[in-house]
């Protein structure tokens, strides 16, 4: 089995809509009550188009002989998703009503790690570690000497290792009452 890192497309964006959602579900269920996970799938979490667009979203695809297509072998098939950011938002799909699109300056403000996610077959194989490597090495080649993201609870441990210290803790809004707890956490690069 072979995992190799690429930019997203247009094309992806389905099958990263079920890959984001079983990652939610099954990933984030010890760190979120099942109605923080459903309301952060309907108004925080899914895929953001803009990331696409910019060129700044990888995905993680698995390929090999043990890869089933439905129509034979050898199919290439979307394990893993996270990109970076030059503008302003922390974090949250195209449904999240708070997003901030403008760009940020390198020489002062931090890109943004964002949308990460993990199919849970394939999660604790170093494959978000592939991705967030490729997102530095991008940011950085844009000239961004700060990182900073709005972890999941479930993200934290895994951000702590890769070098990010936290910032602060805030709650994303999900409507009835319910907030999503998420942590702000940075790098230098």
């Amino acid at each position: 089995m072979k995992i190799s890192i690429r930019l997203a497309t247009d094309r992806d964006v389905p099958e990263l809509g079920c890959l984001i959602e079983a990652s939610v579900r099954k990933l984030q269920a010890r760190d979120y009550s099942a109605a923080q996970l459903e309301g952060a799938l309907k108004a925080v979490y899914g895929v953001d188009t803009q990331l696409i667009a910019d060129k700044t979203y990888f995905v993680a695809e698995a390929r090999g002989d043990d890869v089933p297509d439905g129509a034979g072998r050898g199919a290439a098939l979307i394990v893993g998703c996270g990109g970076w950011s030059r503008r302003k938002t922390l974090f949250g799909g195209d449904r999240w009503s708070r997003r901030e699109d403008d760009l940020l300056n390198p020489t002062m403000d931090a890109a943004k790690i964002r949308a990460f996610f993990v199919h849970p077959d394939w999660a604790r194989r170093g494959i978000g570690g592939m991705i967030l490597d490729a997102c530095e090495r991008a940011a950085t080649a844009e000239g961004f000497r700060r990182l900073e993201m709005g972890a999941t609870l479930t993200g934290v441990p895994f951000y702590r290792v890769k070098g990010y210290v936290e910032l602060e803790r805030v709650e994303a809004p999900l409507g009835d009452g319910l907030t999503l707890p998420i942590v702000r956490m940075g790098k230098e690069v």
